[in-house]
């Protein structure tokens, strides 16, 4: 009887996104496990946790050590459970082949137990990572556009506010002039502490009001000036 581990997982918004829970993707791996005629040691699971990395995740890694020792099959619902990014998808792969373990993916019935199963994966975990890739890309430039346009993006920075567009941003004076002093204390040798310290001496206040911290000192120094 062929030994078994199960890992599932879902992040703060998987189950919204593909409306999988932690108990369907279990059921699944059992049932699997019964069809197979294996021996289920255990499931693993990592609730509400990214898949981005898999050294953030204890109970994967956990569930990746205990099939290499048991030399089982690691079954997983889909490969997005198991890895989010070529090169570490393949490295986890690489890691339970020398162990003599394997790999099972349900949804794209994946089974690295075959030469085809292991092509199969490879093939899957770069397209994924192509398209990741993309999305950023396509984010990025998007970002980059608004940004030259003089168009918001993100939150608005020190000494800027939005114009009455709602859109463009223009430069306010009194938070440039803030940022004039707070660069002229720092040019002559106070810590961001004592900045903060002398800007609320002067009644100069964060934006949210209260106390200045190192942070916001230090995004206040970062901040542009207006031409």
């Amino acid at each position: 009887m062929a030994k078994m581990i199960g890992y599932t997982r879902v992040s703060s918004d998987g189950q919204a996104q593909d409306g999988v829970s932690l108990e369907a993707q279990e059921a699944k791996i059992r049932l699997y496990a019964e069809f197979a005629d294996g021996e289920l040691l255990a499931v693993f699971c990592d609730a509400g946790v990214s898949g981005f990395r898999a050294d953030r995740r204890p109970e994967f890694l956990a569930a990746v050590d205990r099939a290499c020792r048991e030399k089982a099959t690691l079954v997983v619902y889909s490969l997005s459970r198991f890895a989010r990014h070529t090169r570490e998808g393949l490295e986890l792969i690489e890691r339970l082949t020398r162990a003599g373990a394997d790999l099972v993916s349900l949804s794209e019935r994946i089974d690295t137990t075959t030469a085809a199963g292991k092509m199969m994966v490879t093939m899957l975990l770069g397209f994924a990572q192509m398209e990741r890739d993309l999305a950023s890309e396509r984010t990025t430039m998007a970002l980059a556009h608004k940004k030259a346009k003089g168009e918001r993006v993100g939150q608005v920075p020190y000494g800027w506010r939005v114009a009455a567009d709602g859109v463009a941003l223009v430069a306010d004076p009194e938070e440039q002039a803030m940022i004039a002093d707070a660069r002229e204390l720092r040019t002559a040798g106070l810590s961001l502490r004592k900045i903060g310290d002398r800007l609320a001496e002067r009644g100069l206040l964060p934006r949210t009001g209260g106390q200045w911290h190192a942070e916001t000192v230090k995004a206040l120094l970062a901040a542009e000036v207006a031409a």
